[in-house]
C-alpha cells in the first residue's frame, strides 16, 4: 500500500515542513483515553458547524443527546452559515492574545480554511490517533491523508466523504444523460434556461468550477501545486466552457442561485432540470423529504468526480479540549457513522473502512438502503486542487461575471 507521503506533490513540501515546524504550538501532553474521558465529563463543547441543512442540524441534535447521556459532555451546536467566519474569529482571538479559553472547541472544516489555520499555527495536534474510533479509518487513503493536497498530519479528523454529483430530471433529460462537459454544454445549448450552478464563492459553485477544470485542462497535475503565473493558460478551457454556456443558462446567466439548497429548490419547483451536490445521497434524501420528485436521478462524469473528505479540528486555544476529543470520537464511531450514512437521516458517506470493523458494525452499513437517485456508474476519484486554486478561481469568476 502506498504511504500518505507518496500522494503529496512537490508543491506540498513547504506545507509539510510547516506542519513539522508548528507542531509544538498545538501539542499537548499525552493522556490515556480513560483519562481524557474523565477530564471531559462536565465540559461544554462549542461545535461550530455549518447549519444550512435541517437534516444535519437534526443529526447533531441526536448526537448531542447521546453524548451527554453517555459521557456527561454537553455538545452545543454553534450554527454558522460559512465556516470562514469562524476561521476569522479564531485568527482575531490570536491577534488579541487569547491563548486560552477560546470561543471554539471543535469546528467542521476542510480546504482553504484548514490551510489558513495551519499556516497560522492555530490547530491542536497531532491528536487524531489518540481516538479509539480512529483505528477504523484508513489513514493512508489520499482523501484522508491530505486535505486539498495539504497533509492532515493528525491535525484533522476525517468525518465524512464527498464526491461531486449531478442530479437531473429524467422527464427532461434523455437517457443516457450527458456524462462529460462537452455533452453537457451541448444539452445546455439545446435547452436554454434549464441549467445553472450556484454563484461562487459558494462552496458548491466553486466546486463546480474545479470539477470542470479538472476535466477540461490538459495539465491536471499542475493543479496539485500552488497557483502561479500560468493561471490563465491552465484555466483557459474552463473560461471557454463557461462563456459558451452562460447565455443559455437560467435567466440568461445574469443571476445565479446563492447556494446548492436554492438550486435544489429550483429543481423541485421545475424551474431547472439539474442540480449539483457533493453528497451522492442528497437527491434520495430530498425525495424522501418530498422536496424532489422520484423521477430525479444522479450521475458522475465519466472522466471522474471531484472527491474529498470533510474534517473535524480543534483550535489551539480550545477551552474543552478533552470534551472535543470525546465528541469527535463518538461522531466517528460505527453507530454514529452508520446513522449519518442513512439517507432517511442525512446520507453522508462514511469514512470508516469496512474491513476494519467488527461484523456487527459492518452489518449496520450493510443494512442501509439506497434510493433510486444514486449514481449507477463511478468514474475515478479526482483529487482536490491545491487550496490556492479555489481562491484564484473564485476571484477570477467574480472578476468576469461580478457578484450578483
Amino acid at each position: 500500500m502506498k504511504t500518505a507521503a507518496s500522494f503529496l506533490g512537490r508543491g506540498t513540501l513547504a506545507v509539510a515542513l510547516l506542519v513539522a515546524a508548528i507542531a509544538p504550538l498545538g501539542a499537548q501532553p499525552r493522556q490515556t483515553w480513560p483519562a481524557i474521558e474523565a477530564a471531559a465529563r462536565g465540559q461544554s463543547v462549542y461545535f461550530n458547524a455549518w447549519a444550512g441543512d435541517p437534516a444535519i442540524n437534526r443529526y447533531l441534535g441526536w448526537a448531542a443527546q447521546a453524548i451527554e447521556a453517555r459521557y456527561g459532555v454537553r455538545l452545543i451546536h454553534v450554527k454558522v452559515a460559512d465556516i470562514a467566519t469562524v476561521v476569522s474569529r479564531i485568527l482575531a482571538e490570536q491577534a488579541a492574545g487569547r491563548r486560552e479559553g477560546g470561543s471554539v472547541d471543535l469546528l467542521w472544516i476542510n480546504g482553504e480554511n484548514y490551510a489558513s489555520l495551519m499556516k497560522a499555527g492555530l490547530l491542536q495536534g497531532p491528536w487524531t490517533a489518540t481516538l479509539p474510533s480512529a483505528a477504523a479509518i484508513d489513514a493512508e487513503e489520499p482523501s484522508i491523508a491530505t486535505d486539498f493536497t495539504l497533509p492532515t498530519a493528525g491535525y484533522e479528523l476525517a468525518w465524512g466523504g464527498a464526491r461531486f454529483t449531478l442530479f437531473y430530471e429524467t422527464q427532461a433529460v434523455p437517457s443516457p444523460p450527458p456524462q462529460d462537459p462537452a455533452a453537457l454544454l451541448q444539452w445546455i445549448a439545446a435547452h436554454p434556461g434549464r441549467f445553472t450552478y450556484p454563484q461562487p464563492p459558494d462552496f458548491l459553485g466553486s466546486s463546480f468550477l474545479k470539477q470542470l477544470l479538472l476535466l477540461l485542462t490538459p495539465d491536471r497535475e499542475r493543479l496539485q501545486r500552488p497557483v502561479a503565473a500560468d493561471f490563465d493558460r491552465v484555466t483557459k478551457p474552463l473560461w471557454a466552457w463557461l462563456e459558451a454556456a452562460r447565455p443559455r443558462l437560467w435567466r440568461g446567466g445574469r443571476v445565479y442561485p446563492r447556494s446548492g439548497q436554492e438550486q435544489r429548490r429550483l429543481l423541485g419547483d421545475g424551474e431547472v432540470d439539474w442540480s449539483l451536490a457533493f453528497n451522492p445521497s442528497e437527491a434520495n434524501r430530498a425525495i424522501l423529504d418530498g422536496e424532489l420528485p422520484d423521477s430525479i436521478r444522479a450521475l458522475h462524469f465519466r472522466g471522474g468526480a471531484l472527491a474529498n473528505s470533510h474534517f473535524l479540528a480543534i483550535p489551539v486555544n480550545a477551552r474543552a479540549r478533552e470534551g472535543a476529543m470525546v465528541v469527535a470520537n463518538f461522531l466517528l464511531s460505527p453507530e454514529a457513522q452508520a446513522r449519518k450514512a442513512d439517507e432517511a437521516i442525512w446520507g453522508d458517506p462514511t469514512v470508516l473502512a469496512m474491513d476494519r470493523l467488527a461484523p456487527v458494525d459492518r452489518q449496520r452499513f450493510a443494512a442501509l438502503k439506497r434510493g433510486p437517485a444514486w449514481p449507477r456508474e463511478y468514474g475515478p476519484r479526482l483529487s482536490e486542487p491545491h487550496p490556492s486554486w479555489t481562491t484564484a478561481l473564485e476571484r477570477a469568476w467574480i472578476g468576469r461575471y461580478g457578484a450578483q
